[in-house]
Parts: structure tokens; C-alpha cells; sequence
């Protein structure tokens, strides 16, 4: 596919990277600063321009003509959205034309992108910053988990968590988990042990210390999570340090039923905030000072979340709520090297924006019907929902037993969506036509081979 990507920042460099690492994939990278793009260039094989995404001749110079995608992941809502427009207006009306978009005044409108009479030629509006507060909303709902991801409009979860003494199938053989678990199913799809793919079978011993990855219906969650450490109390008292657009949309979010209180630097914006929210306390500070979360009583807080817009500041606030006595912290942080290192360290979760957006985007690019994309593990896994089209006969999975698919190594079908039902994948489920295809790769290179097997004939679904 031809690619064009604007912006070539955090968000734009993961995308670039993503996308460049798919052989079939033409990529160009379009942005202001000539020496973003000459690194970016020095690790990967793109092609980069130097321009603005609103000037039409650079637009026709980095191929929007016959651009298969174009993707505006500029820091300006009003620059992504007038690209996609000219893109539109001058180029190519068959591209689909991604943007982000972070402005909440924008993305209420939704006439501004979705019908007819619509603004700006925006088919799919994303916005890193939603997404991170909803992906942090799931894991206060579900306390010990690492990710909470959903597919089938949320009633099939994959959810990612530590197993830990004191879980009861921790010690046990995997087949042990439906005798566990009684008149429920769920399916482990992946576990990583000391940072290395373990295949689930039946015969595989839960070990202390394993990342195990399962895939259950939305209200059964919780009874599988208690099969891998001991159930957690539910968080009450919540503590923000970042008053932006997260920490803004993350304490309105969660006002409505846990207690909250935000730290902000800027004392005019922990004012403007303050007036904005309902029942959460505002306080202007620095979230790294000690006194301050001493003052504010932090050892007895259950969740502690850092979403400035400065990671050091991030990293700095959470470890020393965590060594002040606060039971979880979460810190937002840009750069993977960072994220991994903190994450194995002092900070419970590391939250990536890039890693959380990548997955709307890659469901686009993906050859097939896929509706959905979440990117695993630093981006090394990927796990997919895949609509099966075709008839009996035809192609390899209509009609198939899962045990008789040729699925490529470390892949995983682990649930189907059916009409209204929701089946946990067994070795001897049959794929029917419509079916939604829940996988999971533990390596992402085979996407590829996934794709091929499900075989739709078209390179572009949407």
C-alpha cells in the first residue's frame, strides 16, 4: 500500500515504524523539520519529505495522487484536517484519510466527519489522547490487570495480567482452568515467561511471575483474572498529576464514581480546570513534590496516574508516589526504551499513546475485513478481529475445524463473535461465514501469512 504520513513526531515516528516494517508498504513521511526526518530516515527504509501537510505541491510531491492511505498526525487539529481536505479535494477521493484529532470541541461535532455534508474529508478521526483515558479507565475497572483490551464491540475482552502467588491455577496445569471456572469459558491465547513466548497447552504449568494473555466474555473477566493472583479490593481513591487533556478527560471520566483528586503545575489551568469538573479536588502543585503528596495523604491512595506532558516529570512523581506508600502507579511515557525499564522497575504500568494508537490505524492498513488492531508488547504482538467472508468451500477457514487451519506459528484463534453469541475458539470449533475472528500473534511478523489465509481479495477494506 502507498502511504502518506504527516507529522513526524512521537505518534508519527511509532506509525512510520509500524507500517515500514511491512514489506508491501510504501511509506512516506512528510514534516516541517528536516532533522526529525533525517533520523527517521537513518532507521527506516521511507521515503521523507520536507514540507507543510497544507501546501498542495508538497502533497503532490509525496504522491497523494495515488495514495492508498493518508494519515495527518501533526500536533494541529486545523493542519491534519485541512490536509485531509485538499487530499480529498485535489487528489485522490478513493484514499482513506485518517487524522488525528485532539480538540474535544471538534470530536463532539461528529457532523464535522461522519455523513455526507460533512466538513473536513476525515473517514476516521483518532484521538491518542481518548484512547490512552479510556485504556486507563479499564485497568482501574479491572485492578491487577496490565491491558484490558476489547473486541466485538466489547463484549470479548483480552486482557493481560502478572500471575502471582495465591491465584488459584498459579502452580497448575492449564487444563485445570474449566474445572476452575465452572459453566464459564475463557481461553489463554499467549504466555511470556522472563520476557520469552511460552505456548499454552494443556500441560503448561502457570508459573509465579508469568504475563498470561486471556480472552473471556466481558462478564467473566474477573472470575479468570482470580485464577492468576488474588482478587484486588476496587479502586476508590484515585490521584492525577497532569491537568491536560487527559488528566482532564481521565478525572471527568472517573468523578462519577471513584474519589479524585488532580495535581496541576499551572495554577490558571488547575483553575480553569477546577471550574470544568464536578466532584473532583483541584489542587495547584507540583506532583513531585513530597511534601505536597504527604499533605494529601498518598499512602492511601489505590491508584496513582502521571499524564503530564513531560515523561521525566511522569516518571519522577509516580516512583516517588510508589516509594511514599501508594498501592498502583501508572506513568505516561513517550519513548519505549523508557517504558520497558520503568515498567520492570519502581511503576506498575507504563502507558504508551504511540502503542495505544498504533492499533486504530494498523485495523485500516490491514488486507481483509479487520475491524480491529491492538499492538502487544512494544508492538512484537498483535492480536486481530477479523470478519470471515466467502462461501463454503472456498479458501482455507469456511467450513474449517480450528485444529485443521494452517495457522502460522504462535497464533492463536482464541474467540468468535457469532451474530449475538460469543464462543471461547477450542481445538474442534468450526469458522462459519460472518463469524468475527478473534487471534493472537506472539509474533507479529506473521500477519502477513493471517492475512493470506483468510484470504479477501481486496488490499483495501475500507
Amino acid at each position: 500500500m502507498k502511504i502518506i504520513i504527516l507529522g513526524a513526531g512521537q505518534v508519527g515516528r511509532t506509525a512510520a515504524y509500524h507500517l515500514a516494517r511491512e514489506a508491501a508498504n510504501e511509506v512516506t513521511v512528510v514534516d516541517v523539520n528536516d532533522e526529525l526526518l533525517r533520523d527517521l530516515q537513518d532507521r527506516l527504509d521511507i521515503r521523507t519529505l520536507v514540507g507543510s501537510g497544507t501546501q498542495p505541491s508538497v502533497l503532490e510531491a509525496a504522491g497523494a495522487r495515488d495514495a492508498d492511505i493518508f494519515i495527518a498526525l501533526t500536533n494541529s487539529d486545523e493542519v491534519n484536517m485541512v490536509a485531509c481536505q485538499i487530499a480529498w479535494s485535489l487528489f485522490n477521493k478513493d484514499s482513506t484519510r485518517i487524522a488525528r484529532i485532539r480538540s474535544a470541541d471538534f470530536t463532539k461535532h461528529t457532523k464535522l466527519f461522519s455523513n455526507e455534508d460533512r466538513a473536513f474529508a476525515v473517514d476516521v478521526p483518532i484521538s491518542p489522547e481518548q484512547l490512552v483515558t479510556e485504556h486507563v479507565v479499564h485497568l482501574i475497572k479491572y485492578p491487577g490487570a496490565l491491558q484490558v483490551l476489547d473486541f466485538a464491540d466489547g463484549r470479548i475482552r483480552l486482557v493481560g495480567v502478572k500471575a502471582l502467588q495465591g491465584g488459584a491455577l498459579v502452580g497448575q496445569q492449564l487444563k485445570q482452568l474449566p474445572t476452575h471456572i465452572e459453566g464459564r469459558d475463557a481461553r489463554v491465547a499467549a504466555i511470556y515467561r522472563e520476557g520469552h513466548s511460552i505456548k499454552p497447552e494443556g500441560d503448561t504449568v502457570i508459573q509465579h511471575g508469568d504475563e498470561v494473555f486471556f480472552i473471556a466474555a466481558r462478564e467473566d473477566i474477573r472470575l479468570v483474572m482470580n485464577e492468576m493472583q488474588r482478587a484486588e479490593d476496587p479502586v476508590r481513591r484515585v490521584v492525577i498529576a497532569g491537568g491536560g487533556n487527559i488528566g482532564f478527560h481521565l478525572a471527568q471520566t472517573l468523578e462519577v464514581n471513584h474519589q479524585v483528586k488532580l495535581i496541576e503545575r499551572d495554577p490558571r489551568r488547575a483553575r480553569r480546570v477546577s471550574e470544568l469538573l464536578s466532584n473532583t479536588i483541584v489542587l495547584s502543585g507540583d506532583a513531585a513534590d513530597e511534601e505536597l503528596l504527604l499533605e494529601e495523604n498518598i499512602d492511601s491512595a489505590d491508584v496513582f496516574v502521571a499524564v503530564t506532558n513531560a515523561e521525566e516529570a511522569n516518571i519522577l512523581s509516580a516512583m516517588l508516589a510508589k516509594r511514599l506508600g501508594c498501592h498502583k502507579v501508572m506513568a505516561l511515557i513517550n519513548r519505549p526504551a523508557y517504558a520497558e525499564l520503568m515498567q520492570s522497575g519502581s511503576i506498575d504500568i507504563a502507558l504508551s499513546p504511540q502503542q495505544v494508537t498504533i492499533g486504530s490505524l494498523l485495523a485500516h492498513v490491514r488486507r481483509g475485513d479487520v475491524v480491529r488492531v491492538h499492538s502487544l508488547r512494544r508492538g512484537a504482538a498483535e492480536a486481530l478481529e477479523v470478519i470471515v467472508h466467502g462461501v463454503q468451500g472456498e479458501g482455507r477457514v469456511i467450513g474449517k475445524r480450528i485444529e485443521n487451519i494452517p495457522l502460522p506459528e504462535g497464533t492463536t484463534i482464541a474467540a468468535i463473535a457469532r451474530g449475538d453469541q460469543v464462543l471461547i475458539a477450542h481445538h474442534d470449533t468450526m469458522i462459519q461465514r460472518d463469524d468475527h475472528v478473534i487471534l493472537f500473534l506472539t509474533d507479529r511478523r506473521h500477519v502477513e501469512a493471517v492475512e493470506r489465509l483468510f484470504d479477501v481479495p481486496r488490499r483495501h477494506a475500507r
